[in-house]
């Protein structure tokens, strides 16, 4: 199922976002009909945009506990937590989803990495609750053999596939659940830019074909009625630009470019509307637009409120799966030295979405509210 899913839909994506569009992989056109192909990645714009305003400003955890507060500073600067969330955080906009694992090295330190759905997913058990049951990772050597792992809430059980399944050692990881955390984008695990990937297709399919127009007009056929002319005379024309046809009857001669008929106007409009259609959709803001770096205050509020009710869906799972980070290392050997097992309970989660600020703007209104409210407000 994972396999199926992978060839189907993960990688797909994958190669969307990193701009390997199916465009590139349509029939040649014959020789003599402009052929262009041009891709434009809306799928990474999104991403990253989206990304950015989400988790540019890192999450600040907090506990009123200061041992508890140390120890999660230090694991999170161990393992450069800050990087692991924002990968993490990119990967769920991808795909839907994202893993995160847990280890220990060979220093005896807890460590966290994360993980994409093409190389690992999460087994749950069958109640209301989904509880996870196990986590698989697997990966191909370069002799394309697969190897991994099956965690449960226990051990780790190593295996290789070369034709048949091959059980390999078996560990204990000791912690109390299975040692990985499944974060989702939202309920449905959908990516970010996998409602609007038809009208990015039909967008790059448009531009090309108006940049193949493009050329078909710098290379147009002309078409010369009424005179035969020999090579040589096609030859001077081509290389001099130059028509001088002398004696014949200016009735019957023609001379000019066969065009085909003018699609522009219809072109730019698609285009445009698909462009609307793509950011409206998605629900990412076009920072790019013109016209959105002249708008301010509340006007600058409404331009973001689309992407700023995504930021609270995705937060709200971000947190959820934090808990369970936590949850799952504190329940460590190594951890319980330091901390409690239900300390993860004591922390505070910040996430601060990265919106532009107007200072000018905020300075005017504090200084306006002097004298009405507090100082301190």
């Amino acid at each position: 199922k994972h396999n199926h899913e992978v060839r189907n839909r993960l990688e797909p994506m994958m190669k969307e976002y990193i701009s390997d569009f199916p465009i590139y992989h349509q029939p040649k056109k014959p020789d003599y009909k402009p052929d262009n192909r041009i891709g434009v990645n809306f799928p990474k714009y999104i991403v990253d945009t989206f990304n950015g305003f989400f988790i540019g400003n890192p999450i600040k955890i907090t506990c009123d506990d200061e041992g508890v507060s140390e120890y999660v500073e230090f694991i999170d600067q161990y393992n450069d937590q800050d990087d692991n969330n924002a990968e993490l955080a990119k990967i769920c906009d991808i795909f839907g989803r994202g893993y995160e694992m847990y280890y220990v090295d060979e220093n005896s330190q807890l460590c966290i990495t994360y993980c994409s759905p093409i190389e690992a997913f999460m087994i749950y058990d069958d109640s209301v609750l989904e509880r996870e049951r196990f986590f698989v990772r697997l990966y191909k050597d370069e002799n394309d053999v697969v190897h991994g792992s099956v965690s449960d809430d226990t051990n780790v059980r190593y295996f290789t596939i070369k034709g048949t399944l091959e059980w390999g050692e078996e560990e204990e990881h000791h912690f109390d659940g299975v040692p990985a955390t499944e974060y989702r984008e939202n309920e449905e695990r959908q990516g970010l830019f996998e409602p609007v990937l038809s009208m990015v297709h039909a967008y790059n399919k448009a531009i090309s074909e108006k940049a193949n127009d493009v050329d078909y007009f710098a290379d147009a056929y002309m078409k010369v009625l009424g005179a035969k002319l020999t090579e040589d005379e096609l030859h001077f024309l081509r290389e001099n630009r130059i028509i001088n046809f002398e004696g014949e009857d200016s009735g019957k001669l023609v001379v000019e470019f066969l065009q085909k008929p003018d699609a522009d106007a219809t072109q730019e409009n698609l285009i445009n509307r698909l462009e609307r259609l793509i950011f409206q959709i998605s629900m990412v803001a076009n920072i790019s637009d013109e016209n959105f770096g002249t708008s301010s205050g509340i006007a600058l509020k409404y331009k973001l409120l689309s992407m700023s009710n995504l930021e609270k869906t995705k937060e709200r799972k971000f947190t959820s799966g934090m808990n369970r980070r936590y949850k799952i290392l504190f329940s460590h050997p190594l951890a319980r030295t330091r901390v409690g097992q239900d300390d993860w309970t004591k922390l505070k989660f910040t996430f601060t979405p990265n919106f532009p600020a107007n200072i000018l703007e905020e300075a005017q209104i504090a200084s306006q509210l002097s004298g009405i409210t507090s100082r301190e407000t």
